[in-house]
């Protein structure tokens, strides 16, 4: 990720605080930027997950003397240095903190690449050294090590990874199934301040809590292929019925994704978080 470019500024330019609050004064205290290397909709091709007053937000960052379209490895823009909404944790957390990249766990299912890019909103720079938390459900909508779902000791779909320089962080997975009520999406957790030891991660604080989510045609599309056309007997929610989704900013939180449901897909999300703050837990959790 290439580094934010500030121009020098008279005396009267806005310092990073006021630029920030600038921002905030139109209305997009809450954005998530994603990436893609094409552009298309449905079954086959990309979707580019919508980022609602990232227009108004670049111009005014631009007055305020803060270029906010920069890009992740793959070239795309991405709206940066804007904090990221918080949301619910959801009921199936469990710290396990095994740093691993790859959480198939030889669960079938639709390969899926996903990359995070983190970004510092008190610097406006890449955050390296973050801790990415995340864990979704399999193919038939179980979590692993949940007593209630006669999973316990399994660690599927759970892992851990530590941002790089550029405040990467990549996963190897299958696309989630989903369950009653839910859209399907992933949870995460960004931690700061902790350590790793060996194959783990200890310490630190949280601060950022949220779901991330895929376009409405991508999941319907997932859902007619095996294993997940004969996996899960559960009455599929679309997003838009989403509790998470429209009550906590959930259309921020729409990856943008490359390839099909028949084949494998890859997809990469920014997120902007404050290291130093400590969110409290909102909606439902464990």
């Amino acid at each position: 990720m290439r580094k934010i470019v500030r121009p020098v500024k008279a005396a009267a330019t806005p310092n990073r605080r006021e630029a920030l609050q600038l921002l905030g004064a139109v209305g997009v205290s809450a954005i998530v930027g994603c990436s893609s290397n094409s552009s298309g909709s449905g079954n086959g091709g990309s979707t580019t997950g919508g980022v609602d007053g990232g227009t108004d937000a670049a111009a005014n960052a631009a007055d305020a003397g803060i270029d906010l379209a920069g890009a992740n490895s793959d070239g795309a823009q991405a709206a940066e240095c804007v904090l990221t909404a918080e949301q619910e944790e959801g009921p199936f957390y469990v710290a396990v903190e095994a740093i691993r990249s790859d959480i198939t766990d030889g669960k079938p299912g639709l390969p899926l690449a996903l990359t995070f890019t983190i970004i510092d909103v008190t610097t406006c720079l890449p955050l390296a050294n973050a801790a990415l938390d995340v864990w979704h459900c399999d193919y038939t909508g179980i979590y692993s090590d949940e007593a209630s779902q006669s999973t316990t000791g399994q660690t599927f779909h759970r892992g851990v990874q530590i941002t790089d320089a550029d405040g990467q962080a990549s996963f190897a997975s299958v696309f989630p199934g989903w369950y009653a009520g839910r859209t399907i999406h992933i949870h995460i957790k960004v931690h700061i301040g902790g350590a790793a030891s060996g194959s783990t991660y200890a310490g630190g604080h949280v601060s950022h809590t949220g779901n991330v989510f895929f376009p409405q045609a991508l999941n319907d599309a997932v859902a007619l292929v095996s294993p997940y056309a004969s996996g899960d007997s559960n009455a599929r929610t679309l997003n838009a019925n989403d509790n998470v989704w429209s009550n906590q900013n959930g259309s921020k939180y729409v990856c943008t994704y490359t390839g099909s449901a028949s084949s494998a897909i890859t997809a990469s999300i920014v997120l902007g978080v404050d290291p130093t703050a400590t969110p409290g837990l909102i909606g439902v959790h464990s």
